[in-house]
């Protein structure tokens, strides 16, 4: 049944990626002998055999104990073993209930990780607010405490447990923490967030740096594994050895581009306003499931590249130093003929087809007249329509949440 599943995923018939997980709430699902899949926002992997089990990513602490309830009902042998593909949090909080009614386990994961959890317990509050942006979930709070790794590792490791070999391998990409998995047994690759059913999530503007140079590195490093099944942390596995490396080699190629071009361009000096409005991902790549721009998006990576290799001064004088986002405002707005007038501007740019322009004058007119209702009633419209319009995760949620901040003062 999962590879039919999984079949239908790989044609388009079917979504299940980092934004439809399609058999979340089904269980665990047999892969090979004592391998099983459990599908959650975050998904899981269980390893069964001579007595113990493991885990390679554990889940959300939102699904911890659907996790535990699911994985129980496939085994019941007793959890020594679990690796973390990275440490955002989706992937690490389902240790609870198994250590609960079991004993602790050994967790493994990259020497990284433990970092990141030290950054998330110093920006709490900025992770809380970022996170309920970008999933539109106001009551959102963001963990204070983390079950670190027992062992970590720096570059490879490899371990026997479970009955099975893991042989770790570091990588950048999505984070600076990530570990490949593969289990030569089953050659089987588990290859956490570097691959996720949409495009990489390689630019996302409201966390911190991604590594997309890095990240094709370890698209390439994974193709050369020669898996014949890939259970990804996000969607459906990947059965077969040609579409594992066809998946892989292509995201590697789609990436590779947006590199390149970014990096001609900024040598020759052009401002980052330049770069994100010329740089474009192959086009003959656009059809295929798995590179979607459904999540992340391509000028966000560009953005990320950017600031990877050029700091943050965007090649504009005027940003160097600049006035107040609501000096500048006032000023135009003056200009304009007072804030109403920005208002009207960024409707007629909305209904002109114009969204972008109609988000910066709808923005000002707010900035020049922060408690203007009317202003703020074009502000929630432009902004809906913004988030309507868009198809990635990441603009559906800055654009909706401005909607929603604009609507609860008109």
């Amino acid at each position: 049944m999962i590879e039919e599943y999984a079949d239908r995923v790989w044609r388009g018939e079917s979504d299940d990626s980092i934004v439809d997980a399609g058999l979340a709430g089904g269980g665990v699902h047999p892969i090979a002998d004592g391998v099983g899949w459990w599908q959650g926002f975050g998904n899981a992997v269980a390893f069964a055999g001579e007595g113990e089990l493991a885990l390679f990513d554990t889940g959300s602490p939102f699904s911890a104990g659907r996790l535990h309830e699911d994985v129980r009902a496939w085994s019941r042998a007793p959890l020594t073993t679990a690796f973390y593909s990275h440490g955002h949090i989706d992937h690490v909080f389902g240790l609870g209930p198994f250590e609960e009614s079991g004993p602790r386990a050994t967790v493994f994961a990259h020497e990284a990780v433990g970092d990141r959890f030290r950054r998330y317990v110093l920006t709490n509050g900025y992770n809380a607010v970022i996170n309920q942006r970008q999933f539109q979930a106001d009551d959102l709070r963001w963990p204070a405490e983390y079950r670190h790794p027992d062992v970590t590792y720096r570059d490879a490791l490899t371990v026997r447990r479970a009955g099975v070999t893991f042989e770790l391998t570091h990588a950048k990409g999505e984070t600076d923490d990530a570990t490949i998995g593969y289990v030569r047994e089953h050659r089987l690759l588990l290859p956490g967030d570097l691959f996720i059913w949409v495009t990489p999530n390689c630019g996302n503007p409201q966390k911190v740096q991604r590594y997309p140079r890095e990240w094709v590195h370890a698209l390439h490093r994974m193709a050369a594994m020669d898996a014949e099944i890939m259970l990804p942390s996000h969607g459906a596995p990947i059965f077969g050895r040609d579409r594992i490396r066809r998946a892989l080699l292509e995201t590697a190629e789609w990436l590779e581009s947006l590199v390149a071009q970014t990096l001609d361009l900024l040598n020759a000096g052009a401002r980052l306003d330049e770069i994100i409005h010329t740089v474009r991902p192959p086009a003959h790549l656009a059809d295929r499931p798995y590179l979607r721009a459904r999540y992340d998006e391509p000028e966000f990576v560009v953005r990320n590249l950017w600031r990877l290799y050029g700091g943050w001064y965007d090649g504009n004088p005027a940003t160097l130093k600049p006035a107040p986002d609501a000096v500048v405002a006032e000023a135009v707005a003056r200009l304009a003929g007072g804030p109403s007038a920005l208002a009207d501007a960024a409707l007629k740019a909305l209904s002109d087809g114009d969204e972008r322009l109609a988000g910066h004058l709808a923005e000002m007119a707010a900035l020049a007249a922060p408690d203007d209702a009317g202003v703020h009633r074009v502000r929630a419209e432009v902004f809906a329509a913004r988030a309507a319009s868009e198809r990635s995760l990441m603009a559906k949620g800055v654009f909706a949440w401005a909607a929603a901040e604009s609507r609860k003062r008109s």
